[in-house]
């Protein structure tokens, strides 16, 4: 088999995000501004975030929840998958994320759909609940690694059968098939997969990827009736 390096995968990325994703002022703008604010390059690439709003869309999602807001990256392509009226409920913990996320929503006119809470994930994850928010169509989970088992159990408790869960980043370059591994975000995510393997209340399979993030992967979740 011959080998592929990095360079073509991200290659090949560009290649598809510029034939089948194109450019936009918003999305882009919204990238300047984190790079801008320092942020890391850890959102989601072109072709993913199209993916994300495709799901959302062939589920006809209304209520959107997303654990992990960062610049807000995503957070557009989902909120553009709603219909008139649909929502999305963004979760993030730094107020400086927040800021700038703000920021790119209302320049990309999309703040009247979103609703962006500052604090632990965890916390708010909770005060939805208690408040009866929900029951959300399409939870998309790209935070703190070691907290997505948490993140999880509350997705499941936030959702409704029929409502598709994603996890981004479960691959860990590879890393998550090692059991010795000591890193907190691989033992976070082998504790997500367990979890998930075990709860009968979903049908989950995950995805490796290649390209301009490297080498990693994602898990897509179907919530059944009980």
């Amino acid at each position: 088999m011959r080998s592929v390096s990095a360079e073509q995968w991200a290659a090949v990325d560009r290649y598809i995000s510029e034939l089948l994703v194109g450019e936009d002022p918003d999305l882009a703008a919204a990238l300047d501004a984190s790079r801008a604010a320092g942020f890391p390059p850890v959102n989601v690439a072109p072709n993913q975030g199209k993916l994300l709003h495709l799901l959302a869309r062939i589920q006809g999602a209304r209520h959107i929840l997303e654990v992990g807001t960062l610049g807000g990256y995503s957070t557009i392509w989902l909120a553009r998958a709603l219909p008139t009226g649909g929502r999305l409920v963004t979760l993030e913990i730094d107020p400086r994320h927040a800021e700038v996320a703000r920021a790119n929503l209302e320049r990309a006119g999309l703040l009247d759909r979103v609703i962006l809470r500052v604090g632990r994930a965890v916390d708010s994850l909770a005060a939805l609940a208690d408040e009866g928010a929900g029951p959300f169509d399409l939870v998309f989970i790209d935070a703190d690694k070691p907290s997505n088992p948490e993140y999880f159990r509350w997705a499941m408790r936030l959702t409704r059968p029929g409502s598709v869960i994603v996890v981004d980043n479960v691959v860990r370059h590879g890393a998550v098939v090692d059991p010795d591994s000591q890193d907190p975000a691989v033992v976070g995510t082998r504790r997500l997969n367990e979890i998930m393997a075990a709860e009968r209340a979903v049908s989950v399979t995950e995805v490796q990827t290649v390209g301009s993030k490297g080498y990693d992967g994602f898990a897509l979740a179907l919530v059944l009736d009980d």
